[in-house]
């Protein structure tokens, strides 16, 4: 079959693409601009194109899927949707290749790419193995996509943006948070937080809903069931799922499992276990952030639940290699270390930069904050302002607008101007060569979810004098 992707570029589009390629489809697509991913999927034998030329699609394309990512002025697009040919949402074609499969959908506002590639690592590395789509490319499998025709499991990165998740009938689900964000879909919290509860009621019965302690969806404030209409206009009610619920926390011991006496000890970070069927003493993660303690305890959870052992457990989680721009250590000298993050939501950045403290307690902080979209930089103002004001410096670029059109009055310096210190500074990315040698970071951390990760190489040359 031949598939032509819109938008093909993206993290989740393309471990679709790499899936069916890897069936045998014929598989193309179109991305706006050229990247080091589309590149690795020319390089597999899938063509792209990058100019939003209709006639350059293949005649011979018997569907389309395209990411709601994508403008709607889009030509290609617009031929697509006028051709007559079968059309699919992205989140349409993962439920699709999920059908028949045990599927394990992790889901949240944030942790939700760490986490199932964690997963995805530890079920591979066992004897029940898996196939992956990731959020991420994967340090371990050096790409976002995993295919084993032998095991019936399969792990999905579920997207809460334009309810894509819903599309989703999972046999396990993970929830690791659920705070505000794409209030631009939403409208408000409680819209988002029905979204989750129709997900988590999306569960298989006979599965497990793996839920952070703390995220409580189905909890009213005047303790009654209220029944409401969902988007779809169905009426459903705040009640828990009929699917076995399991919970899991970093911080307390009330939960199902957790973890307790978490230390560090030459860059890696060790911790107990508690299980409902015992203990599992010193468990090692290596070169990794303290936000991704609470990621793994979430992955044990599921790990253990679907039988694996300790051994494989312990064995899996100390060689995690992480994931590309998730605590992405770029240089780790005497002088200075420069961590890559794609932290974009102002809960994220405060994960990221705990994370550095408890590693670096006494070495200054230097950060380099792109703003991924114009909605979320006006509904989160005052939370980023508050949260990057915990640097020791910071540095503003200009808001990366993806898929939006500017907010009149919303900029950077909203941001900027809301920063409780002084030691804060709004530049283009061409004004970063000057500023961070003048900085004279001990550590150095860019943030964001935009275009900032191309800037990485240069920095990697200006911290290491290689320019």
């Amino acid at each position: 079959m031949n598939y032509f992707f819109i938008g093909i570029g993206g993290i989740g589009m393309s471990a679709i693409a790499r899936h069916l390629h890897r069936q045998g489809n014929h598989v193309s697509g179109y991305d706006l601009t050229p990247s080091r991913l589309t590149a690795e999927l020319e390089k597999e034998g899938m063509t792209v194109i990058y100019e939003d030329r209709p006639e350059l699609i293949p005649p011979d394309t018997d569907m389309y899927v395209y990411t709601p990512a994508v403008p709607k002025e889009t030509h290609v697009l617009q031929w697509a949707e006028a051709s007559g040919k079968p059309m699919k949402k992205r989140a349409e074609m993962l439920s699709e290749l999920t059908k028949g499969k045990r599927c394990i959908a992790v889901a949240g506002t944030h942790g939700k790419t760490s986490t199932s590639t964690m997963i995805a690592h530890l079920l591979s590395k066992s004897t029940l193995g898996c196939s992956a789509f990731l959020g991420g490319i994967s340090k371990n499998f050096k790409s976002n996509e995993v295919t084993d025709s032998n095991s019936d499991l399969v792990v999905v990165e579920a997207d809460e943006y334009d309810r894509s998740f819903l599309q989703l009938h999972p046999h396990i689900s993970v929830i690791t948070s659920v705070d505000p964000d794409h209030l631009d879909i939403y409208g408000d919290i409680e819209h988002l937080r029905s979204a989750f509860r129709q997900f988590a009621n999306q569960t298989d019965k006979e599965g497990k809903l793996i839920l952070k302690q703390g995220v409580n969806l189905f909890d009213e404030p005047d303790g009654h069931c209220h029944a409401e209409e969902n988007h779809c206009g169905h009426k459903h009610e705040h009640k828990q799922p009929d699917t076995p619920c399991i919970s899991y926390t970093v911080h307390g011991i009330e939960a199902d499992y957790y973890a307790w006496n978490v230390r560090t000890s030459r860059g890696n970070i060790y911790y107990d276990l508690r299980t409902p069927k015992g203990v599992i003493y010193d468990i090692e993660l290596c070169h990794t952030a303290l936000y991704n303690v609470e990621n793994s305890v979430a992955a044990a959870a599921v790990a253990l639940e679907c039988g694996l052992s300790e051994y494989e457990l312990r064995d899996g989680l100390k060689s995690y290699e992480g994931v590309e721009r998730r605590f992405d250590f770029r240089v780790a000298t005497k002088d200075v270390v420069y961590i890559d993050d794609y932290a974009h939501h102002p809960e994220e950045i405060a994960a990221t930069i705990e994370s550095i403290r408890f590693l670096y307690p006494r070495k200054r902080i230097v950060g380099i904050f792109q703003p991924h979209l114009y909605s979320r930089t006006a509904d989160l103002s005052d939370q980023f302002a508050k949260v990057l004001s915990t640097l020791d410096e910071t540095v503003l670029l200009p808001i990366y607008p993806a898929r939006e059109k500017p907010i009149p009055g919303v900029t950077s310096g909203t941001i900027l101007r809301k920063m409780e210190t002084m030691s804060k500074y709004l530049v283009t990315k061409e004004q970063l060569d000057d500023l961070i040698p003048a900085l004279y970071p001990e550590v150095l951390v860019t943030l964001g979810a935009g275009d900032i990760d191309r800037l990485v190489p240069k920095i990697e040359r200006i911290l290491t004098d290689e320019n």
